[in-house]
């Protein structure tokens, strides 16, 4: 005799059989609706759950395959089951998984030797975080203490996470559920040309105006003593809006008269996403007194960190820890997933695919009159929807763009301000051939929205 028995053997394969008659995912939606926050985002009309993953292709729980052309968000930046980082992350969990920083960590001194060495700043120390959200939480700390201001700056359409300081960053309405801060925050004209009042302008004048909208909001709306501002080089949420090279180049000069400090939130950009560069801030001239990362390094472990020059990271006159941020387990895997990036060149091979997934699709995006531009850099390139003719942002095309490429096996992801933006950001080992089944599935899905 079983376990179970009776009643409980008929009701348990009532149960099982319920699941069967509806379907794994719908079953598992209803029970995700029921105990996690109404506020919590899904995608799709019928969601999916990914069940496991190799190289680029993921498959759900019904078995379905798919092309992931979104890497959770940008985070699965070199491959899914990436040998020499599930590796890495076994070797460790075989030791030990946490310690805290209260004990030295020899993982996470590893990794910090090799991320101050990669992000460009001079003489600079890093900090790490279970997230992007909290370390731009600790970049706002360190300059605001710096500087000894609450004010700060940031940019029009930025998002920057979903903690209470990060939203106050965050010019986003559709991510911005209060207006609450401890912080004093000004929104200064972004890369956003489209939707700004300098679209028509060549890209030299809108650099120019967008300095001028800095310099007024500074003299104007600030008491000067301005702690810093910080920006995406590529706005991710806000659909992949790209700036032109310089673009923050010029902001700096502005910024440096006044002693406010820069901060790059290179959360979706940094470790050479971009193709051309390394990081996003390196595209614009300047080198940044704080840069945050996330997302990409831990290739889905949870990992952040911030990176700051040796006297605003030594600044904090307290007692602080991370209890989470670093631990053995992450740093391990972390650090064999930026090892294998420079070792196989993913940045150079983010420029030769993103090259190829670009020419593939402009002539898709030309020709179609509902879709207003196709923009980004590198593997992360994204598609504006609008109603044809106009500017007036088009949510119900772009939502069953992301639908019909689901159904053609492959998931893409949406942002933007009015939910408009499908965005594309395949890891970076992504091959030609995948990128030309990408192409194709796009095109496809596009030829059959009306």
């Amino acid at each position: 005799m079983g376990l179970l028995s009776g009643p409980q053997t008929r009701d348990l394969r009532a149960a099982y059989e319920g699941i069967a008659i509806m379907g794994i995912h719908q079953e598992l939606t209803e029970r995700t609706r029921a105990v996690l926050p109404s506020w919590l985002a899904l995608y799709y009309d019928e969601p999916i759950a990914i069940d496991r993953g190799e190289g680029r292709t993921v498959w759900d729980l019904e078995g379905n395959e798919y092309l992931d052309f979104f890497g959770g968000i940008l985070t699965t930046m070199t491959a899914h089951s990436l040998p020499e980082v599930t590796a890495a992350i076994n070797e460790q969990a075989a030791k030990v998984l946490h310690t805290s920083t209260l004990y030295l960590n020899q993982p996470m001194v590893e990794l910090a030797e090799m991320v101050v060495e990669m992000s460009g700043i001079p003489d600079s120390k890093v900090f790490f975080t279970p997230s992007g959200t909290e370390a731009n939480d600790a970049a706002m700390l360190l300059a605001t203490a710096y500087r000894k201001s609450n004010q700060v700056l940031a940019l029009r359409n930025s998002y920057h996470g979903r903690s209470f300081t990060a939203i106050a960053l965050t010019s986003h309405r559709a991510w911005s559920p209060t207006g609450y801060s401890g912080l004093n925050v000004h929104y200064v004209q972004g890369p956003y040309k489209v939707r700004s009042p300098y679209r028509e302008l060549d890209d030299a004048a809108f650099i120019d105006a967008a300095v001028e909208d800095l310099r007024q909001v500074i003299d104007m709306m600030t008491s000067g003593d301005v702690a810093c501002m910080i920006v995406e080089p590529i706005q991710g949420v806000g659909g992949f809006a790209t700036p032109p090279d310089g673009f923050f180049g010029a902001f700096k000069e502005v910024l440096d008269e006044y002693g406010i400090l820069f901060v790059s939130d290179e959360v979706q950009t940094g470790w050479g996403r971009t193709g051309h560069h390394l990081w996003g801030y390196q595209a614009h001239g300047l080198t940044p007194d704080i840069l945050t990362f996330a997302k990409g390094i831990g290739n889905g472990l949870a990992i952040g960190g911030v990176v700051a020059r040796r006297e605003i990271m030594d600044c904090i006159g307290a007692n602080s820890i991370s209890t989470f941020g670093g631990n053995p387990l992450a740093a391990a895997g972390a650090l064999a997933n930026l090892r294998y990036l420079v070792e196989n060149d993913l940045q150079g091979n983010a420029l030769k695919t993103g090259a190829q997934l670009y020419e593939a699709l402009l002539p898709v995006c030309d020709e179609t009159p509902w879709i207003l531009e196709l923009r980004g850099r590198g593997l992360m390139l994204a598609i504006e929807t609008v109603k044809p003719g106009t500017l007036e942002p088009d949510e119900d095309r772009a939502g069953r763009l992301l639908e019909e490429c689901k159904n053609r096996g492959l998931l893409v992801g949406k942002g933007g301000l009015y939910g408009n933006v499908v965005r594309i950001a395949p890891p970076m080992t992504v091959t030609e051939i995948e990128i030309e089944t990408a192409s194709q599935i796009i095109a496809e899905s596009v030829s059959v929205i009306d």
